[in-house]
């Protein structure tokens, strides 16, 4: 396995790896990129409809970006449009990195290699059901600063974080011969906030780095929201999705002569856990597409090419009361689907995208490889409780400290403290995110939910001494609306019968980027534990894992975390690609947290629920 898939995500920076500035395609040298004419787009001077789809380099593995952007080419557009994650650039202050996986440039240039077109929205927010919407956690530390907003400090840390990212960008721009021809702005701040200060900073400080592209902001295709989200002398375009005609309507009028565009057409949805799977009929998101195009307005597919949420990158939902966290998958129901797929939704929008883009039809991309089935069984585990001295060490504190009070940014953390007894009562969380684990001398007492704030669990203390664990799992940051500053952990405290606070604890970090010094012994520990097998390979190539039987944890292969499974569904297999598997022995690792099953199945097929 090469490095590269070795590396977890939103873990330590590496060396930065510069740039090459963009050779561009024969001829590329007249570029003048793209421009506005009245109420029609010129690209290179020329009369010029977009026809975009969106795709994340952060979710597909890099030996399969290639294969992607390909297959986009197949389905007939012209443009290819990336949100860029912060987090997943410099998960801790200081230096970014943009080296393997986090290879941006390479990313854009491989995409303009194939003669696509390509549209930026670097941050600073993302929204895209990414954790935290693509801010990194360590903001969160200062409980002062306001996100999202002219704050000074969170000011300070965007243009730390633009001085890093926007000169590898500029190079790439049409006007240098490479395929950058639009950056965004901000990403839907219109249902956010209002502070337009704030976006014209955004934008001040892309030209101030280099970047000369058409500038755009985006935001939901209604007054309302566009009346808060854009910045006087920008181009103001729409996301949603539907019958586009009142979308395209409300963007005329809000923006008369002006170019219209859909930055976002959601040609899918995703899923949370817990949920029925999203799909979207493949023939009425055609209709939609011809509706759009024919109209002369451009459109951006999101997602064309779905991905995954590989590790601890799922985002949330939340309405204030209920929590609702993403699946690992995002497939998105799209085009080109998580491991490449393509069905009927690529067949039925490539005969309508090709009508506008005039691109030739070629075969239809076929399926990638498959591992055939196989079941392994587990040869060995050790329980989370008795490697915690070689997974962590504990900070110690009078109240329990969040992830953010630690420095950790994503992961499970456990706290740990003594409560005097005999004594029964109810025991209480203020301040949990997301679910709690609460055992009392080792034995599992019962689960606390975010989704329940005044839900308690009776505890019965038998002995003048009792040894409290709390083991709680952050299923991911919320990545929109109010709610974005979504501490994690136990931002608050513990309680007997409500009032009684407990102090005197111990806070472990567990951000399980590293299960190297894990040893494993006998099989079938109860309660939170890893468990180890084996799976022997001849032919690398794309599989699946299912756990029938298993009830709730996350799944590494060969030291990759490839993210979350629950019981509670719709997903039921979790996405292992080709290049993460090994000619020979490799090596699979499952942190179930309640129930371990018995197998582990290698599955040549999905099942998203």
């Amino acid at each position: 396995m090469n490095s590269v898939s070795r590396r977890g995500f939103l873990g330590g920076a590496a060396a930065i790896t510069a740039s090459a500035v963009f050779a561009g395609p024969a001829g590329a040298a007249g570029r003048r990129g793209l421009s506005v004419s009245g109420d029609q787009f010129l690209l290179d001077g020329k009369p010029f409809q977009i026809v975009s789809g969106a795709i994340h380099y952060f979710r597909i593995h890099p030996d399969q970006w290639r294969d992607r952007l390909e297959r986009l080419k197949a389905l007939g557009l012209n443009t290819i449009e990336t949100y860029v994650a912060w987090n997943f650039h410099q998960p801790k202050p200081g230096r970014a990195d943009f080296g393997g996986w986090r290879d941006l440039p390479a990313f854009v240039r491989t995409a303009g290699d194939l003669g696509l077109n390509v549209i930026v929205r670097p941050s600073p927010y993302i929204c895209a059901e990414w954790e935290f919407g693509g801010l990194p956690a360590w903001l969160l530390a200062d409980r002062n600063l306001e996100l999202r907003c002219a704050d000074p400090a969170y000011l300070k840390a965007v243009d730390a974080w633009y001085d890093q990212l926007i000169p590898r960008l500029a190079p790439l721009e049409a006007q240098h011969g490479g395929p950058i021809i639009a950056v965004q702005i901000e990403n839907e701040y219109g249902s956010y906030g209002n502070d337009t200060s704030y976006l014209a900073h955004l934008r001040d400080s892309l030209r101030a780095r280099g970047l000369t592209s058409l500038l755009f902001a985006a935001d939901g295709a209604s007054d309302f929201f566009m009346r808060f989200g854009s910045l006087p002398g920008t181009l103001e375009v729409g996301t949603g999705d539907g019958n586009p005609l009142p979308s395209l309507d409300a963007l005329k009028k809000f923006q008369p002569g002006k170019p219209v565009m859909m930055a976002e057409f959601w040609d899918g949805w995703f899923d949370h856990w817990g949920e029925r799977h999203q799909t979207r009929d493949p023939q009425q998101m055609a209709g939609y597409i011809d509706t759009l195009l024919a109209t002369g307005a451009s459109v951006n597919l999101y997602m064309a090419c779905g991905g995954t949420n590989f590790g601890f990158t799922s985002g949330a939902n939340t309405s204030g009361t209920t929590y609702q966290p993403t699946v690992t998958s995002y497939d998105y129901d799209s085009p080109v689907g998580e491991a490449g797929d393509v069905g009927a939704k690529f067949t039925a929008l490539r005969s309508v995208i090709t009508k506008y883009t005039h691109a030739p039809l070629g075969p239809v991309p076929g399926r990638s490889a498959r591992l055939p089935a196989q079941t392994v069984k587990p040869d060995g585990a050790v329980s989370l409780f008795d490697a915690l001295p070689v997974l962590s060490k504990p900070v110690k504190s009078a109240q329990p400290l969040s992830m953010e009070r630690v420095g950790q940014a994503t992961g499970l953390i456990h706290y740990r403290t003594t409560v005097q007894g005999p004594h029964s009562g109810t025991l209480g969380i203020h301040g949990l995110a997301d679910r709690a684990l609460v055992f009392a001398d080792g034995q599992e007492v019962g689960v606390l939910d975010r989704n329940q704030p005044s839900g308690t669990l009776d505890l019965k203390l038998e002995k003048p001494l009792t040894r409290l664990d709390i083991l709680v799992d952050a299923m991911g940051r919320v990545n929109y609306g109010p709610y974005l500053a979504d501490r994690k952990g136990i931002d608050g405290w513990v309680a007997m019968n409500t009032q009684q606070k407990l102090f005197g604890w111990e806070t472990r970090p567990l951000p399980l980027d590293d299960l190297s010094r894990l040893r494993f012994t006998g099989i079938g520990a109860a309660g939170p534990a890893f468990h180890h097998a084996t799976a022997t390979i001849t032919t690398p190539a794309d599989g699946f894992l299912a756990l029938p039987g298993w009830m709730k944890g996350i799944v590494w292969l060969n030291g990759f975390n490839l993210g979350r499974y629950w019981e509670a569904g719709p997903q039921r297999t979790l996405y292992a690609p080709k290049p993460l598997w090994r000619q020979g022995v490799n090596e699979i690792v499952v942190l179930e947290l309640h129930r371990p099953g018995t197998a582990i199945e290698i599955r040549p097929d999905a099942d998203l629920g």
